[in-house]
């Protein structure tokens, strides 16, 4: 298998070296050259269309990553654009009150999300989780947290702990997705003391395989918060309007007293909730105090009030489902047809690629491989992070991906 060039990213390199001198570490988070393949992989991107990015550079890819989960539909959806044009222009969308958009939204939720009675809105997901954390601590009057999974980047469950003082996470524990006798030891410990077990219920680990939940895994949570008197948050961040329009709640049948959501539910636009139980949100109007001056801004609410009628209207979560199968079982015997240690995990709507860890390390010069082969082919994959299918994903982008993970794989073994 003949190796690809490598891309020309100059101008990505040259904004790069430009934005260390303004911005502390040049980009932040999860978007720096070490968090893909530095050398190979675009720092910039100038615009977006559908399923497809074009760097600064002028390369084009097809993208798996939807701006890490947010773009459902597709890069500029015209209709979602053209509603917040319209209501930039002709109602405006910043104000010291609240527009009614908010009652509309949270009215919708309440017929989609099985635990949706009450709403607040918010802008990101490290907004919502620690609100929820916030309103199950006043509602509880407990202190105490158990956390499985990443809930985004505030001092109670953030991983790198510069600049946190260890009093600000000392109450917060953490157990692992699908190991319940973890997370019942912690409780016959602090169970007594605990307001919150807050977890995302389908594992998705950061740089670690995806996990479907083992039988009776989500009921024995809710049993166990029930037990105690905790309340139960599932962190549907990424799995709502994703994985069913209810969430993964919804898919798998377990009801949690608060759920957070975010990413998919506006189509990019900024905008994150904390919905559930009304009795245990009620906290959140006399117990404490949420707010922003933006959180109320009506252009991400009619964002998402276009994007759930789209998602309805034209069955975009049963479309992905549909090719997303057919998509990860192909993939799946690539990986069957070239022995290099890959792994697939995932459903149809989100999915990852990982190699099998050894004691030499060799896992990670053959995820280097494959990914560095899939970039330079054109294909917008993270080594480390799982990818998504979007509405404007089409079987022909499908299979032009599924060619180039074959031919990435075949490279990798040959090695």
């Amino acid at each position: 298998m003949k190796e690809i060039k490598k891309l020309n990213i100059t101008k990505s390199r040259d904004l790069f070296e430009e934005a260390v001198a303004l911005i502390p570490g040049g980009v932040l988070g999860a978007r720096k050259p070490a968090d893909f393949i530095d050398g190979e992989y675009p720092i910039f991107l100038e615009t977006g269309k559908g399923c497809r990015l074009t760097d600064v550079d002028g390369n084009e890819f097809i993208d798996f990553l939807c701006g890490y989960g947010p773009i459902i539909l597709g890069y500029r959806e015209d209709e979602v654009d053209e509603a917040v044009y319209k209501q930039i222009r002709d109602k405006g969308f910043c104000f010291t009150l609240t527009q009614k958009y908010q009652n509309l939204l949270a009215k919708k939720l309440t017929e989609l999300v099985p635990c949706s009675e009450l709403s607040i809105f918010l802008k990101t997901g490290s907004d919502a989780t620690t609100a929820s954390i916030r309103i199950a601590r006043a509602y509880t009057n407990k202190l105490k947290v158990m956390r499985c999974g990443y809930h985004g980047w505030h001092d109670w469950c953030v991983e790198m702990k510069g600049g946190i003082p260890a009093k600000l996470f000392e109450d917060v524990f953490e157990f692992q997705y699908n190991n319940l006798d973890q997370l019942k030891d912690l409780m016959a410990t602090h169970g007594d003391e605990t307001a919150a077990i807050i977890m995302t219920p389908f594992g998705h680990p950061n740089h670690e395989k995806m996990q479907i939940p083992n039988p009776g895994f989500l009921e024995g949570v809710r049993e166990i918060a029930d037990r105690y008197g905790a309340v139960l948050i599932y962190d549907e961040i990424r799995t709502g309007f994703r994985l069913s329009m209810g969430g993964a709640q919804k898919l798998y049948g377990v009801t949690p007293d608060l759920s957070v959501l975010g990413k998919a539910i506006a189509n990019g636009y900024p905008i994150s909730v904390v919905t559930g139980k009304k009795d245990v949100m009620m906290a959140a109007s006399h117990k404490l105090f949420i707010s922003s001056t933006f959180f109320p801004n009506s252009d991400a609410f009619v964002a998402a009030l276009k994007t759930i009628e789209i998602l309805e209207r034209d069955n975009v979560l049963e479309n992905i489902w549909e090719k997303g199968e057919r998509f990860i079982k192909k993939i799946q015997a690539a990986i069957d047809k070239h022995d290099v240690g890959a792994e697939l995990t995932g459903v149809a709507p989100m999915f990852y690629i990982t190699f099998k860890k050894d004691e030499t390390g060799a896992h990670k010069g053959k995820r280097k491989d494959f990914y560095t082969q899939l970039i330079r082919r054109g294909f917008f994959f993270s080594p480390f992070h799982h990818g998504y299918i979007s509405f404007r994903h089409t079987e022909e982008d499908l299979e032009l991906t599924l060619n180039a993970i074959d031919e990435s794989l075949a490279f990798t073994k040959q090695k």
